[in-house]
C-alpha cells in the first residue's frame, strides 16, 4: 500500500483528502503545521509528499527546498491557492514535482498523484515497432498500416497508442490520458480524450462500433487489449 503524507492547514481540504485517497487504496499520514509535517516526512516512510504553501510553523517552500536535498527522489506535489506564474516558479525551481492550484479537482489531482508514482517505477518499455489484429506501427517514423493500406496517424494519436499499449490490459482513466498526452496545462476536457478515441477506432478497428482492441470501461476510460480471444 503507497503511503501519502499531507501538510495542508485547512482542516475541511485535510480531510476530505485523506477520506478519498484511502478510498482510493492509499495509506494517508496528516499533519497541519509545517515544523511537525518536516519531522513526519523525516520519519515516516512515506512513498509521495502533498505539501500546501502557507502553512504555520514553517512554510511549504522550505519544507520541499529540505526535503529534496534529504530525499531527491521522494515525489512532491504543492498545494495551493496563489496562482501566480511566480509562484508556481518557485515552487518547481526547488524541486516540487508538480503543482496544483486550489481549488482543484479531484480526478485531477487523483492522475497527478498516479503520474507521479509512476515516474517512480520503472516502466516498461514500448517497441519500435508493434503489431495487433492487422494493424502495424513503426513508432519511429510514425507510419501506421491496416493491412497494406498506410494510414495517416498525428502525433499525439500515436502517443496515445503508445500510453495503451505500455497499460495493456488495464483500465486507463480519462484523465491519466489527459495528464500524460495532452498535460493539463494545454487545458483539454475528457471529451477531448473521447474524440481522439473515436477516431482512432474509425481508422484501426475493423468494426468500429464494435471494437476489439480498443475497448471502453464504464465510468473510467479505456482498455488496449492486443487480443480480442
Amino acid at each position: 500500500m503507497k503511503t501519502i503524507l499531507i501538510i495542508e492547514d485547512d482542516i475541511s481540504i485535510l480531510e476530505g483528502l485523506k477520506d478519498n485517497l484511502e478510498f482510493e487504496g492509499y495509506r494517508v499520514i496528516t499533519e497541519t503545521n509545517g515544523k511537525r509535517g518536516l519531522k513526519l516526512a523525516r520519519e515516516k516512510d512515506i512513498g509521495l509528499l502533498l505539501l500546501d504553501i502557507m502553512l504555520p510553523g514553517l512554510n511549504g517552500y522550505e519544507i520541499c527546498r529540505t526535503i529534496k536535498k534529504e530525499y531527491p527522489e521522494l515525489p512532491i506535489i504543492m498545494l495551493t491557492a496563489r496562482g501566480s506564474e511566480m509562484d508556481k516558479v518557485s515552487g518547481l525551481d526547488i524541486g516540487a514535482d508538480d503543482y496544483i492550484t486550489k481549488p482543484f479537482s479531484l480526478p485531477e489531482l487523483l492522475a497527478r498523484i498516479r503520474a507521479a508514482f509512476r515516474r517512480t517505477t520503472d516502466q516498461p518499455a514500448v517497441p519500435e515497432y508493434y503489431s495487433f489484429g492487422n494493424v502495424r506501427l513503426d513508432f519511429i517514423k510514425l507510419q501506421a498500416y491496416v493491412g497494406d493500406k498506410e494510414i495517416s496517424l498525428s502525433a499525439r494519436e500515436f502517443a496515445i497508442l503508445q500510453y495503451m499499449i505500455r497499460h495493456e490490459g488495464k483500465a486507463i482513466h480519462r484523465h491519466d490520458l489527459l495528464n500524460e498526452v495532452w498535460g493539463y496545462e494545454a487545458m483539454p476536457t475528457t471529451r477531448t480524450v473521447d474524440n481522439s478515441i473515436l477516431d482512432l477506432r474509425k481508422k484501426l478497428e475493423e468494426t468500429p462500433s464494435k471494437p476489439k482492441h480498443i475497448l471502453s470501461v464504464r465510468g473510467v476510460g479505456y482498455r488496449f487489449i492486443y487480443s480480442n480471444q
